[in-house]
């Protein structure tokens, strides 16, 4: 595995871990306001999703794609927002988040301007769901080759 120095997640977790693979990490993202938050972290250091081979690129599809079906299953949330920006870290990470209609950005983006203050009922409400997501996400993640 590759890493680089100076990379916070090459050198750290980059959030609490969910699922630890060989090849990738899931981690939930303590972001204010966003209790459903989560990345789909890359280990070997690349900047850049087409660094990775075929194979390993349809591999780390498939994470998102399992933690996506998660919080889709567990939250029903109005939208699933996905991203891969690494302009503020360049690691291959996917951000994958639940978003909901009265979350303090929505319909902008997680870092667009706030449009309202959180509804701390609905975070706390979605908070509660997390460990059974995560449990269900672990299950799944655990019997590929991640």
């Amino acid at each position: 595995m590759t890493s680089q120095q100076g990379c916070p997640f090459c050198e750290g977790p980059g959030g609490r871990v969910v699922f630890e693979g060989a090849k990738l990490r899931v981690v939930h993202a303590e972001e204010a306001g966003f209790p459903a938050f989560y990345r789909v972290i890359w280990r070997a250091h690349a900047a850049e999703f087409s660094d990775l081979d075929a194979a390993d690129r349809v591999l780390c599809m498939e994470a998102v794609t399992v933690v996506e079906q998660c919080l889709r299953e567990h939250l029903s949330p109005d939208k699933i927002n996905l991203a891969a920006l690494g302009n503020m870290v360049p690691h291959l990470h996917w951000h994958v988040i639940a978003r909901f209609a009265g979350d303090t950005h929505f319909p902008g983006s997680v870092w667009a301007p706030v449009q309202r203050q959180a509804n701390a009922v609905q975070v706390a409400a979605v908070a509660a769901r997390l460990p059974g997501l995560e449990r269900e996400m672990m299950g799944r993640l655990g019997t590929r080759s991640f």
